[in-house]
């Protein structure tokens, strides 16, 4: 029997298409930016603003075929593994933000990968006006839909009423809905499914894979993780770990 997904996985696909065709040319520019790290010999910082976003952080850092120079800025307090009201808590606390950037010592000409897919809340603002203070450059993935739809004065907004697209340098648009849930079972008052982290982790990929792109036609050699799992892995990472890991808090 054909599994019913109530229109999850075209939910799915028309969000992803939309955002290829429509971001395509925000997501060249941010992706020209990580290339120039690379080829400044920089790192390029990535940052998830509360909760879930934290995952596609985790999804760019020491991955099979990822970037070797991404430094997650990797605050265990925002994440969904550090009890979730906690977690909750943190992430609407003005400063808390800010103290991470100044922690991870950002530089001018730094370049800040920061995903939230609400862009609204204290720790996701906070940081980004950090950043921009340090003089970073600033890549924001996020919604416009509830950076538009939420009032000014909504509870979880950081107290300026900032959106993360006014902070950014380049925004690059995950359309994901009001609620991020996206399907409705027959009989179930409340919707299910969330979009943003499927389309995210997409959207990080597709920055990888243009930067990579970008750096083969410059002449640049990108530096890449092959898969630890396989063999030979370890000794193809050996180079890339011998420079990093006294770069790069999580290593």
């Amino acid at each position: 029997m054909a599994l019913n997904d109530f229109g999850y996985l075209d939910a799915i696909k028309a969000n992803l298409d939309r955002v290829k065709r429509e971001q395509g040319a925000a997501i060249t520019t941010a992706a020209s930016l990580l290339a120039d790290a690379i080829a400044a010999d920089r790192l390029i910082h990535v940052y998830g603003g509360g909760g879930h976003t934290t995952l596609v952080m985790g999804e760019m850092f020491f991955r099979a075929g990822g970037l070797a120079n991404i430094n997650p800025i990797m605050e265990t307090g925002l994440s969904v593994f550090n009890q979730a009201l906690k977690y909750l808590e943190l992430e609407r606390t003005e400063n808390y933000g800010a103290a991470i950037m100044r922690y991870y010592d950002l530089q001018a000409g730094d370049l800040l990968i920061i995903f939230h897919n609400i862009g609204i809340n204290a720790a996701t603002i906070d940081a980004a006006l950090e950043a921009r203070r340090a003089g970073a450059k600033i890549v924001a993935v996020s919604s416009s839909y509830w950076q538009d739809e939420m009032p000014r004065d909504h509870f979880i907004r950081h107290s300026s009423g900032q959106n993360l697209f006014e902070l950014a340098d380049v925004c690059i648009d995950d359309y994901n809905p009001v609620g991020d849930a996206a399907v409705r079972v027959p009989g179930c008052d409340t919707p299910i499914a969330p979009l943003s982290n499927v389309v995210d982790f997409a959207i990080a990929h597709w920055l990888e894979i243009e930067c990579v792109r970008l750096c083969v036609e410059r002449g640049v050699t990108p530096p890449l993780w092959s898969s630890a799992n396989v063999p030979g892995g370890d000794e193809r990472n050996a180079a890339a770990l011998k420079k990093y890991r006294p770069l790069v808090k999580s290593l």
